[in-house]
């Protein structure tokens, strides 16, 4: 899953929500460099990637892909899989698409001091050109696919790989209605249990 998704997955708490985005943005280890309620956010989205990569369904579709693109579908399928999201949000959340999204624009642009550079210029843009709201259009996937793909070590043009998504969309649609409901019983399942110890934060900081 991609941004998108992973704010969804955090659930309603807006800082748990910055987390969810930040998932892409941060690595290593959290010892406390950013709000308690962030971090968990951070570590949800880690572990919901290895759950949805772990997904047998997943699996299969990453390996039905052509040869040229195989090594990337997994990027590419997180990329579509928003897209479905995005074409079918009022089944999942009861706010439109709109009003979720420029909420969370809003609390984002109030952490845009200590947000990791990559993910401060995810916020200085966001809002203006409808970053996340523009999932829903197809006529967009390509232009998407390829900014991540020049953030590659080897740049590519992934959005040259939209038509096998567009090809395969039922089969890809159907995948993604088998693993999101998981995906969202084992974010709650993660939210209920019990933190694990960490180390004392660095510092005291607050998203409002």
């Amino acid at each position: 899953m991609n941004y998108l998704a992973h704010i969804l997955l955090s659930g309603d708490d807006l800082d748990s929500q910055v987390g969810g985005l930040l998932g892409d943005f941060v690595k290593g280890p959290l010892r406390g460099q950013y709000p308690e309620t962030v971090e968990k956010g951070i570590a949800l989205h880690r572990s919901l990637d290895v759950y949805t990569d772990a997904q047998p369904e997943v699996q299969h579709l990453i390996r039905t892909f052509s040869p040229q693109w195989r090594r990337f579908a997994g990027i590419i399928l997180d990329i579509a899989f928003d897209h479905v999201l995005a074409t079918r949000w009022q089944e999942y959340h009861a706010l439109s698409l709109e009003h979720f999204c420029q909420r969370f624009y809003r609390h984002l642009n109030t952490c845009q001091a200590w947000l990791p550079a990559r993910a401060q210029h995810f916020n200085q843009r966001a809002a203006d050109i409808h970053w996340l709201q523009s999932y829903a259009d197809q006529a967009m996937m390509p232009k998407i696919l390829n900014r991540v793909g020049e953030r590659l070590r080897r740049p590519l043009p992934l959005g040259d790989a939209w038509p096998e998504i567009v090809d395969r969309q039922p089969e890809v649609e159907q995948v993604f209605s088998v693993v999101m409901p998981r995906l969202l019983n084992h974010a709650q399942d993660l939210c209920l249990a019990p933190p694990a110890p960490t180390a004392p934060p660095l510092a005291t900081r607050n998203c409002r």
